[in-house]
């Protein structure tokens, strides 16, 4: 499918790009170890439903899943809804000039990409998708099995909730300022704005509208627009 055309566009997104180099992990502050990964893989496997592994996508796992899949499908997480309610100095962000990520919020619903992961050693892939969510303590996501709902049948995934009590929570944030903020800030992944445009776009792609990231990529480019 055609996605719809955006407010916000590559071009737009270009000129936020800024090379900056990885700050790597912040002095002082607790990292989870072996032990912590050894005990959330552990707890996270006992609560796994019987069936095929499946992991939930609603932000840029949709576009960048970086772990092999043998088939996906368009999928709604009930009880859940994304928001941009993590804080970020690295990645997307720096120190001086942080950015904001999405995550799994409680509440109402979600539209995203079910992915089935290959057969094999499902300890093992669980396990690298923990590490790459997971890293600061205490971490501000949450391995959960979500229900979801697909036009084959509902099924169950992994996905990544929000943990109020999270280091880098950031607490919920009205769509101007998130919008003021994406358009700022940058880190050695890219943009604020890159990560909404390839997200919404994703999303437009598969036939899911998300009303708030669409407005919040009108309100991002209107920013941009006025700082030129």
């Amino acid at each position: 499918m055609k996605p719809r055309l955006m407010a916000l566009t590559e071009e737009m997104v270009a000129r936020c790009h800024r090379d900056i180099a990885d700050s790597g992990q912040e002095p002082g502050l607790g990292y989870l170890d072996e032990d912590d990964y050894a005990q959330l893989l552990g707890a996270t496997m006992e609560e796994r439903p019987a069936g095929p592994l499946w992991l939930f996508a609603y932000g840029s796992l949709i576009w960048k899943p970086e772990i092999e899949h043998v088939e996906e499908c368009v999928a709604t997480a009930r009880g859940y809804h994304r928001a941009f309610c993590i804080h970020q100095t690295r990645w997307r962000g720096t120190l001086e000039q942080p950015g904001l990520m999405m995550g799994l919020m409680p509440g109402g619903q979600c539209g995203g990409v079910a992915f089935r992961l290959p057969d094999g050693d499902p300890a093992e892939m669980v396990s690298r998708l923990i590490r790459r969510e997971m890293t600061a303590k205490p971490s501000t996501y949450l391995p959960t099995w979500l229900k979801l709902d697909t036009a084959g049948g509902p099924l169950a995934a992994l996905g990544f909730a929000v943990n109020p009590k999270g280091r880098t929570f950031a607490g919920k944030r009205s769509d101007a300022e998130v919008a003021r903020i994406l358009a700022r800030a940058c880190g050695h992944l890219g943009s604020g704005a890159d990560y909404l445009f390839h997200t919404v776009r994703n999303l437009e792609t598969r036939g899911i509208h998300d009303r708030r990231l669409w407005r919040l990529q009108e309100l991002v480019a209107a920013e941009l627009a006025a700082d030129r």
